[in-house]
Order: C-alpha cells, then sequence, then structure tokens
C-alpha cells in the first residue's frame, strides 16, 4: 500500500510541477510538429534487355516504380478535419504532421516482435469502426481537442464495446490536450473510471519487464519514476490506454528538450510502445468475445425458493466478469439438485436489503472503498447468518489491498486466515484439492497446484470466503491471456463448491 501511495505522490508532484512551469497553450510551440511524415516505401526494379523497340512492343530493360506489398493495418492513427478542429485554436495540419512518434513506435515494435504491421491515418469521419479493420486507433495532440459529435460519441464506445483499444498519447504531456481528453473519453464512458493501473498490471510486463522509466521536464535532469498509464476497462481489458506524458517514441528528449513538455526517455517509451502492441494483440480476441453477453434468462421471473445472488456495487470497477456468474449459476443448476433460479440483484450495502440475500456477491479489480454505514451493516449481515463471496477479479494488487484494507475495518476484531487444506469445502461435491491455475497464474505462481481461498471464521461457519486468484475470470471461460487465477474447469468446480457448501451451512 505505502509503495502504491509513493508512487502516486511521486508523479503527482513531477506532473504538478512540470504543468505549473509550462507556457500558455498560446505561447507554445511543439518542434514534434514541424518534421513532416516520412515518404512511403518505393522500389525499383530493372532488368537486361536491348533498346526500346517502337510501339506496341514492351521494352525489355527499363526501371520503374514498383508497389511495395502493404503490411496488414494494425494501428490507425486518428487525425481531425478543418471542420472538426474549428475555434479550437489549431491547424489541422498540426494533426496530421505529429506522426514521428508513431512511425517510430511501429517500427520499433515490428523488429523487436518480429511482424510486419502498419498504421494508417483516418479520421472519425471515414473510419469504418470495425476492429477486425484495425484492432488499434491512436490519437496524440498537444492543443485541446475539438468536441466529439454525438454520432462519434456512439460510434467510438461501440468500437471499444466490439474489442477494438483506443490509444492516446498527450503530445509532449501539455495539459491543454490532457484535460480535453478526459471530457471527451468521459462522455464516451460516463460509467466507466479512468485512473491509473498498478506497476503489476500486465501492460508493463508483456514483452519488456518495465518498473521504472525515466522522464524530463523542460531541460531539467531526468527523473526515475515508476511507469505511468491510465485505462478504461471493459470487462477485465484495458479498452482505453492514455499516458499524460508524452511517449516520445520518435523524439529524443535527451539531446533535445522540449520547453513546456514532460516527456519520457525515448528508449523507455519505445520498449512502453512495445508492451501496449503486445499487450492489445494478446487481449484483442477476449475482447471480441466479450460483447456476446450472457443472459439471466430467469432475471424477471418472481423470486420464489430458488437461490438468488446479490452482487454489491462499489467504487472500484464492481462488475469486471460479467459473464462469470451466469456460467457458475448455470452448471449448478444442471450438475447439482440444487434449483437456481438465474436473477442476479445489484446490492448497494448502504441502502438495499442485504438480509434479503442468503450470499453477497463482490468482484473488483480496482481500488474501492465502502461507507461507514456500508461497513456496519455488512458486518451485521454477516454476524446473522450471511455470506460474503469476494473474488479478485484478476488477481490485481491494487484490489487486493483495498479488500483487505476494508475487510479489516468489517472486523477488527478477526481477520482472514488460509483456509486448511483439508478442509470439507474443497471435496464437497468435486474434489479440488488439487486445482490448475491458467497459464499466467502456472507462470508466476509455479509451486501453487491447490486452492487458496481465505476466510473468517465465526461458531464453525465462514462468513467471509476472499479468492485473491480469481474464479470468475475462469467461470465466464472466454480466451483470457493475462488471467492469474484457476484454469476454467477448476475454477468452476471450485465455484460450484464454495457456493454449495455456503447453501448447505
Amino acid at each position: 500500500m505505502m509503495k502504491w501511495m509513493a508512487r502516486h505522490w511521486m508523479l503527482a508532484a513531477i506532473v504538478v510541477c512540470a504543468l505549473a512551469g509550462a507556457a500558455r497553450a498560446d505561447d507554445f510551440v511543439n518542434p514534434k510538429a514541424n518534421i513532416p511524415p516520412k515518404a512511403a516505401p518505393t522500389r525499383r526494379n530493372g532488368g537486361e534487355g536491348t533498346a526500346p523497340l517502337p510501339l506496341p512492343a514492351t521494352p525489355l530493360r527499363r526501371t520503374e516504380k514498383m508497389r511495395e506489398p502493404s503490411p496488414p493495418g494494425l494501428v490507425g492513427a486518428i487525425t481531425f478535419t478543418p471542420a472538426q478542429l474549428k475555434g479550437t485554436g489549431s491547424a489541422a495540419s498540426n494533426w496530421q504532421t505529429t506522426i514521428i512518434d508513431i512511425e517510430k513506435w511501429v517500427d520499433f515494435t515490428n523488429s523487436d516482435l518480429g511482424q510486419k504491421y502498419r498504421y494508417v491515418q483516418t479520421d472519425f469521419t471515414h473510419f469504418s469502426w470495425d476492429p477486425t479493420e484495425l484492432p488499434i486507433i491512436y490519437l496524440t495532440g498537444w492543443t485541446a481537442m475539438p468536441k466529439f459529435d454525438d454520432a462519434t460519441i456512439a460510434h467510438l464506445r461501440q468500437y471499444l464495446l466490439d474489442g477494438g483499444t483506443f490509444v492516446v498519447h498527450s503530445n509532449c504531456g501539455r495539459p491543454e490536450f490532457n484535460d480535453s481528453f478526459r471530457q471527451q473519453i468521459n462522455r464516451v464512458f460516463p460509467d466507466r473510471e479512468l485512473a491509473a493501473i498498478p506497476t503489476d498490471h500486465p501492460i508493463f510486463s508483456s514483452f519488456y519487464p518495465i518498473t521504472s522509466m525515466k522522464v524530463r521536464k523542460d531541460k531539467d535532469p531526468f527523473k526515475e519514476i515508476p511507469p505511468y498509464l491510465e485505462t478504461i476497462n471493459i470487462g477485465t481489458r484495458a479498452a482505453v490506454i492514455f499516458s499524460p506524458i508524452d511517449l516520445s517514441c520518435g523524439w529524443d528528449a535527451n539531446a533535445n528538450p522540449i520547453v513546456g513538455g514532460i516527456l519520457y526517455d525515448q528508449a523507455d517509451a519505445l520498449k512502453l510502445g512495445a508492451n501496449i502492441v503486445t499487450y492489445c494483440l494478446a487481449e484483442y480476441q477476449y475482447g471480441r468475445f466479450f460483447d456476446h453477453t450472457k443472459v439471466y434468462h430467469q432475471a424477471s421471473d418472481q423470486t420464489r425458493d430458488q437461490l438468488v445472488i446479490g452482487q454489491i456495487v462499489h467504487n472500484g470497477d464492481w462488475d469486471p466478469t460479467p459473464h462469470g456468474l451466469p456460467n457458475l449459476l448455470k452448471s449448478i443448476d444442471q450438475n447439482t439438485t440444487l434449483h437456481v433460479q438465474f436473477k442476479r440483484v445489484e446490492v448497494d450495502p448502504d441502502k438495499t436489503d442485504i438480509f434479503a440475500f442468503p450470499v453477497l456477491y463482490m468482484c473488483g479489480q480496482r481500488d474501492f472503498r465502502f461507507t461507514d454505514t456500508a461497513r456496519k451493516r455488512l458486518r451485521e449481515y454477516c454476524d446473522h447468518g450471511g455470506t460474503l463471496l469476494v473474488d479478485d477479479a484478476v488477481g490485481s494488487s491494487e484490489f487486493d489491498v483495498a479488500f483487505r484494507r476494508e475487510i479489516a475495518l468489517i472486523y477488527p476484531d478477526k481477520s482472514l486466515k488460509t483456509l486448511a487444506a483439508d478442509h470439507p469445502l474443497y471435496n464437497f461435491l468435486y474434489d479440488v484439492r488439487h486445482a490448475d491455475l491458467a497459464p499466467l497464474g502456472q507462470q508466476l505462481l509455479p509451486q501453487l497446484h491447490s486452492p487458496r481461498l481465505e476466510v473468517i471464521e465465526q461458531d464453525g461457519l465462514l462468513p467471509v470466503i476472499y479468492s485473491p486468484l480469481s474464479m470468475s475470470a475462469g467461470w465466464e471461460q472466454l480466451p483470457r491471456a493475462y488471467d492469474k487465477g484457476y484454469a476454467d474447469a477448476d475454477a468452476v468446480k471450485l465455484g460450484v463448491n464454495v457456493l454449495m457448501y455456503v447453501v448447505s451451512h
């Protein structure tokens, strides 16, 4: 927790200092904007022969341009039309020529990944909004962005929900751009938070292991800070990836500092850029599958004697695995004698009658906080026979720290303990005393071959059950690259055992 707070305070101090000394937007001259794009590659082909013959004969020897075969498009670099930029104080040429970073980023990534992708320039008026055509769209700028119209907002939201990724990079780390981007993306996703990710997020280890980055303000010496990005998540995938600091892939801030700017070191920026592409490609299939929503087909039925789950709504990305619970309930319905009603009720512990539910399910992947009222009511609920089942959706350190803090405030007189390996829960319906992890979990925890649940015990009961390794990601059964939890089949078996044990005791 202290490392997490220190990271944010360090970054905040650097950014505040940078922006406090930045020149006014009207006075700022961006030297990166004056560099034209590279010429399109051409190839010449020569052949031996005789002197040209009279037409219509074809010469046997001539030299001419040949079209280079185009590699597949990966990134669409967004530009704006003059009409879109009207009234923003920025010329269309500015947006169209600040592409030295993406040129270098794509070239470097292709070289390191052994791939051959290309970027193309497009704008929101001509883009197809199809992630299968361009999985990533990229935007950079240093002046205020134009306001998106309602159609663009709707198209961009659907593109991201369909599996596309929006990578946004603040040219020179300018506050005018950062503020305007935050406003526009909040219009796209008013229901989702743009927030910093922890340093153990897979973006920072997907290709290069990145634990620190060098950053420079004006002509000041470089400083080392933890890597910093902000994201908006759709499910467990970072669908919007935003750097408020200049990812100076095409600009050497060491040799050419920019007064009024704040930039990452070029070598560090290139590595982070390669990581971002690797992450986006690895999560592409998950993003495409995610939008095929599971339906609680009994959600409108009147509640009778069936098991109905209350899912806690909180301010820490409360529903990152929405397909998981219906899959689990369906498995219980098909493989046990427990008649399950396919219904999830969203529960606000500050207001809702939480005592109406035998089980409260809670999931998340970001920091969150309960109010004092919610903590008091959850303690009363658990003390009167209810069960709080909590799952860390991606094994996130951020959610883990938050939950441990909150449960310590709910139960100051008790502490979480590891559930004994011989506890009957692990053999209640399925024998899950041995459980496999998903590939990333196996890589991080090669010695772990059994479930790891933590509980609070009270009078022989388990009022709180917490899984720091994700079960719900496995319940979803989606092609997820960065699951730190249990393999799909064992995740379902463990989840069935947990719910069956809870409702039977």
